[in-house]
């Protein structure tokens, strides 16, 4: 990286070497890639949700490809709180990055035990997952209300001093209102989006191809509507994004970083391309380089300009 030009970027509180992170469910606790890429390369990691106690995840099928991307149902397994605070997060330490992580719940009771778990480790920073399209319960029930969004936002606040970021879902009518309320209730960041519900039909069998039915679409497809997201949410509130949805080179990390997004995070495109966050960031800085800029924080809302 060269000297004369900076990537890094403060986003909710969360110093950043770069604006690139990883998508909460597509690089796992990030251990899993680490010898596909050096993780401190990156701006900061996401790993994959977590709930107050261990979850086995929806019936497979659980993910299935679509035109220009995917459709997802994993069901947010993951080992529980415990086991993250215990003995991921610890092993993470190495790699000298902040580490997010995304926690669910079923009631804002569950949320709020979660964060307070998280408070005392090594995590820096939690995003709250009110968006998840395909459990039955949490999720998604929360983030198509403002008011619940807005209570679950509280409840992770007052059990916790790390900054939270708020990901919200595009499945609502008005994502601007959620993003203003989250807002009040004291939120510090916004990641978004996350996926749109979505299905597929197995014409043979006549039946649902996903075990659950619904899952969460995810990939190219789903970036006109995310960069769309970011841009009106970015004229409503004063949070710093993490935008996200179908990132797959530098220049689509760049339509976020000029719609409004302070950070990026890549996610399916890790399926593809397991070192597509490093080459993003090279993409990145190369853009700056050729057009004569300094700071990448030159770029944000550059669009709006």
């Amino acid at each position: 990286m060269r000297t004369d030009i900076n990537l890094g970027v403060n986003c909710a509180g969360i110093k950043m070497k770069n604006p690139v992170t990883t998508a909460s469910g597509t690089f796992g606790f990030g251990e899993e890639y680490a010898h596909y890429l050096d993780l401190s390369s990156l701006g900061a990691l996401v790993v994959k949700g977590t709930t107050l106690h261990p979850r086995k995840g929806n019936p497979p099928p659980r993910i299935i490809e679509t035109p220009c991307g995917i459709l997802n149902a994993i069901g947010l397994q993951n080992p529980g709180v415990d086991i993250v605070v215990d003995e991921i997060l610890p092993r993470l330490q190495q790699f000298s990055i902040p580490v997010i992580v995304n926690i669910s719940g079923d009631t804002p009771d569950d949320y709020g035990l979660v964060a307070k778990k998280l408070d005392q480790s090594y995590a820096a920073c939690i995003e709250v997952n009110v968006s998840c399209p395909n459990v039955r319960k949490g999720g998604m029930q929360f983030g198509s209300d403002p008011a619940a969004a807005a209570e679950v936002t509280r409840v992770v606040k007052a059990n916790t001093n790390l900054p939270v970021i708020v990901k919200l879902s595009p499945n609502v009518t008005d994502m601007v209102r959620v993003a203003q309320s989250v807002a009040e209730a004291g939120a510090d960041g916004l990641a978004m989006i996350n996926t749109l519900l979505g299905m597929k039909i197995d014409i043979h069998t006549m039946r649902p191809v996903l075990g659950n039915t619904m899952g969460g679409l995810s990939g190219p497809a789903v970036k006109p509507i995310a960069v769309r997201a970011v841009w009106q949410v970015f004229k409503e509130t004063n949070l710093p994004i993490i935008g996200m949805g179908g990132i797959t080179c530098a220049d689509d990390a760049l339509e976020f970083i000029m719609a409004g997004a302070t950070a990026v995070a890549v996610g399916t495109a890790n399926f593809i391309n397991p070192r597509a966050t490093v080459d993003i960031i090279e993409g990145i800085e190369q853009f700056l380089v050729k057009n004569g800029y300094s700071d990448v924080n030159q770029l944000i809302g550059k669009a709006h300009q």
